[in-house]
């Protein structure tokens, strides 16, 4: 390591600032005249306005402030503060329903309420049960029964028309009386409630109703062929009502209504194609062919130069938001304009997904799960405004601040500072809207990439998925283990362990799926089952981190070779995540690859890699003459 001997005599105290997307990091250290360092604090705070602008003055003085706290040292005491040279990363995402399950002149009923009446099937002509004393005896008969009817009235009508002789097979109800009525009634059937549009029900139709035990799901009217039973279809009209059977899968209950001019179909809508540029060529590939072709273009045509949607179309419309999003977030107070031209999309991650979404056609609020393609992408600008923070920086403390290294570099350099690493060392930074990649060789050369895609968009998936409508419900769900209340006094872990509780738990939670925060349990609004949630949160964290570390890694690997790689060190926020970490070193295993969580200078985990590596950047290289503190 080679000695200072033209800065200034004794020891300096520098602090390596980090400005990240989401975060701001420092580090404190006192480096000696022999280029020992001797850390002395860290701290980290959130980022303050977007990366790579003036805005990140007030979180890099705060964490700043933080460290020198720790440390027991005063800002006047600072010889240099050290920023992270780093290109902003801005990242956005859309998502658009490639599929949509259309019903018309036709009813479908399939709500699944939260305590259906009875259990079974019955198929018979819908009747309301005003008019039940006028039915024949002999014909099976569904009872709708309108808003307004008490539930004693309404099981007392249908018991007098069961006595008459009236075949009464099932209910259709407006309320949510099914357990109520079915209680009082003398032959029970299977009775479907909550049916808020009761009241468009077409009667004198053949319809089918169906109700599961307790802790089943539907068999008949989920399946296609059980349809074509219940109906008596034919093969083209068996093709006709297979999306009604997908949208009923899972369902504990259901009823369908058959109309003589009913016609259900599942029409594919046209999402355009994606143009990509890169590698000297242009490559269309069609949105709605799904991620896996889009991944395979974007593949072909690295390194991406930019990437376009076929405007008057769904991903022409989800990549002008993007590029629109990105160019407010880079203007700068004083600054021109950048236009929304001069902005190139550099990187795109595409995912299948699933989105609830309402079934046209329904009575009851049915929602089928369509098949949807999530796109992430990625902006990388010239427009770096480091030099400016660095000046504001130093005016704000008091001491000199200057631009201390590339980020990738950095990055590469601090996870050195984790026991059992060596070179060549590649990291994964995985953060919130992009995974960055890095590789350091023996011989010092650094190569950096970034895609898009990290966990903001986990986060999207999980939401949209399990349709919770919340955002930060959805982060519960992606941060934290799962569990089943199944008690006031125990709860089943998601890994099938019982915990047990002296105090009795929360009543809000109980019987509910919950995550387990720090706070204690809090209930996920959903009607997933544990098993369900679980596979969407790990299936959506493979779908993002797992294929962005594979990509990135093989991106920055000699000659794409990932055999070529011998330890990678994963980096940042979702470094911290519970399975994260385990689901992409299980990822790497096959290819003998040592991967794990940093622990950056030893302690600080996953956390202050690129704010240390500036640290140890700086005593490695002597100060020239001319640069010494200034006050």
């Amino acid at each position: 390591m080679s000695t200072r001997d033209d800065g200034p005599p004794g020891t300096q105290l520098v602090v390596g600032v980090d400005i990240g997307n989401s975060t701001t990091e420092a580090c404190l250290a006192e480096i000696g005249p022999d280029g020992s360092i001797s850390y002395l604090g860290t701290n980290l705070t959130r980022t303050t306005g977007v990366k790579g602008t003036p805005d990140n003055t007030a979180g890099a003085l705060s964490a700043i402030r933080g460290a020198l706290a720790r440390g027991g040292r005063s800002a006047g005491e600072v010889h240099r503060v050290l920023l992270n040279e780093a290109t902003p990363v801005i990242s956005g995402l859309a998502m658009e329903t490639i599929t949509e399950t259309i019903i018309t002149e036709s009813t479908m009923i399939g709500h699944n309420p939260t305590t259906p009446g009875g259990e079974g099937l019955g198929v018979g002509t819908t009747r309301s049960i005003g008019e039940l004393g006028e039915q024949e005896p002999g014909q099976p008969v569904v009872c709708v029964v309108p808003p307004g009817w008490d539930f004693d009235d309404a099981a007392a009508a249908i018991n007098a028309a069961v006595g008459s002789g009236v075949e009464v097979v099932a209910a259709i109800l407006a309320g949510d009386d099914a357990v109520l009525v079915t209680n009082r009634l003398v032959r029970p059937v299977p009775v479907v409630d909550e049916v808020a549009a009761v009241e468009k029900v077409p009667l004198g139709m053949l319809a089918a109703v169906e109700v599961a035990a307790p802790g089943r799901t539907i068999r008949t009217l989920s399946n296609s062929y059980g349809l074509a039973t219940v109906f008596g279809l034919d093969p083209a009209e068996t093709r006709q009502v297979s999306p009604v059977a997908r949208a009923l899968t899972g369902n504990r209950s259901a009823v369908v209504v058959r109309t003589p001019s009913g016609d259900v179909t599942d029409r594919r809508i046209p999402v355009g194609e994606l143009v990509l540029r890169g590698a000297g060529k242009t490559l269309r590939v069609d949105v709605d062919a799904g991620a896996e072709a889009i991944m395979d273009a974007v593949a072909r045509a690295q390194p991406l130069d930019d990437a376009h949607g076929e405007p008057g179309t769904h991903v022409g419309g989800m990549l002008a938001q993007v590029r629109d999003t990105m160019a407010d977030v880079m203007d700068s107070p004083g600054q021109p304009a950048v236009p929304v031209s001069d902005i190139a999309i550099r990187d795109v991650l595409a995912v299948d997904t699933f989105v609830p979404a309402e079934v046209r056609g329904g009575l009851a609020g049915e929602v089928a799960l369509e098949n949807a393609v999530a796109l992430a992408a990625m902006v990388r600008t010239s427009r770096s405004r480091m030099q400016l923070v660095a000046d504001l920086v130093s005016e704000g403390l008091g001491a000199e601040a200057a631009i201390g290294g590339i980020e990738g570099e950095m990055a590469v350099n601090g996870a050195l500072t984790t026991p059992g690493v060596d070179r060549p060392v590649a990291v994964l930074d995985l953060g919130g809207g992009s995974t960055d990649a890095a590789l350091l060789t023996r011989e010092g050369k650094c190569t950096a990439v970034h895609v898009a895609g990290a966990g903001e968009l986990v986060t999207k998936l999980i939401d949209s998925e399990l349709a919770l409508g919340d955002r930060e419900v959805a982060e519960g769900v992606k941060w934290f283990p799962l569990a089943k209340v199944e008690s006031f006094f125990h709860i089943r872990h998601e890994d099938g362990t019982v915990q047990f509780f002296d105090e009795p738990l929360p009543p809000h939670v109980y019987a509910r799926v919950v995550v387990l925060t720090p706070e204690g349990p809090a209930p996920v609004p959903t009607r997933h089952g544990l098993d369900s949630v679980r596979r969407v949160r790990r299936e959506a964290k493979r779908r993002v981190f797992v294929v962005n570390a594979l990509r990135a890694l093989r991106q920055v690997a000699p000659a794409g070779n990932l055999r070529a790689l011998e330890f990678v060190v994963l980096l940042g926020g979702s470094a911290l995540d519970f399975e994260i970490p385990d689901m992409i070193a299980d990822a790497l295993a096959p290819h003998g690859i040592v991967c794990g969580t940093g622990n950056v200078l030893g302690t600080e985990g996953p956390r202050n890699a690129v704010a240390s590596g500036l640290v140890r950047a700086y005593a490695a290289a002597p100060v020239r003459a001319g640069q010494g503190p200034t006050r």
